[in-house]
């Protein structure tokens, strides 16, 4: 099985979303085969009582980012192992404030002996959907968190490793 490209390739966006539109025929105008998302759980903790915790942090992107959804579950499960195990598994909540809709393909190109007998490089080369992203601006809110009083260490801990995990540089946003 391949392995996924990195996400330097696809964090890049431009301001229209690259989609076809067929005026001839009509029908193919949709993207056939979109992947299922990574993301499993977008609320984690103590969702029924997520308005006790008063402290409330948030990520925000530095620049426009496209988020594939592989890495917003990396950065889901690294925030929840961490405050798991510094607070309890309800002693905070969790909330992703991103849905991947965005479909992203690839063109793969054969290499290697015997490739040009089956590879048709660039022609009608509108690719293979691979994978979903979220398009985010600069400042939109990636995922909150909120805790109890006093822990904002923890917090901002656990969100400091989750950056890692996202493309680009992010922000932690207070309130």
């Amino acid at each position: 099985m391949a392995t996924i490209r990195p996400g330097r390739c696809y964090h890049h966006f431009k301001s229209k979303p690259f989609t076809r539109i067929s005026i001839h025929v009509p029908r193919r105008s949709y993207v056939k085969g979109v992947p299922v998302g990574k993301i499993n759980q977008f609320e984690v903790g103590n969702v029924k009582g997520q308005n006790t915790f008063p402290l409330i942090y948030s990520l925000a992107p530095t620049r426009d980012r496209q988020m594939r959804s592989n890495c917003l579950e990396a950065a889901r499960q690294i925030i929840t192992k961490y405050l798991a195990k510094n607070l309890g598994d309800m002693g905070f909540f969790l909330k992703m404030r991103l849905y991947p809709h965005h479909v992203i393909r690839e063109n793969p190109m054969a290499t290697g002996a015997g490739a040009d007998r089956f590879s048709q490089g660039m022609r009608q080369s509108w690719g293979k959907p691979i994978g979903t992203a979220a398009r985010v601006l600069e400042g939109q809110k990636v995922l909150t968190i909120r805790v109890p009083a006093g822990q904002d260490k923890v917090a901002k801990e656990a969100l400091h490793r989750a950056i890692a995990k996202l493309p680009g540089m992010c922000k932690i946003v207070a309130g």
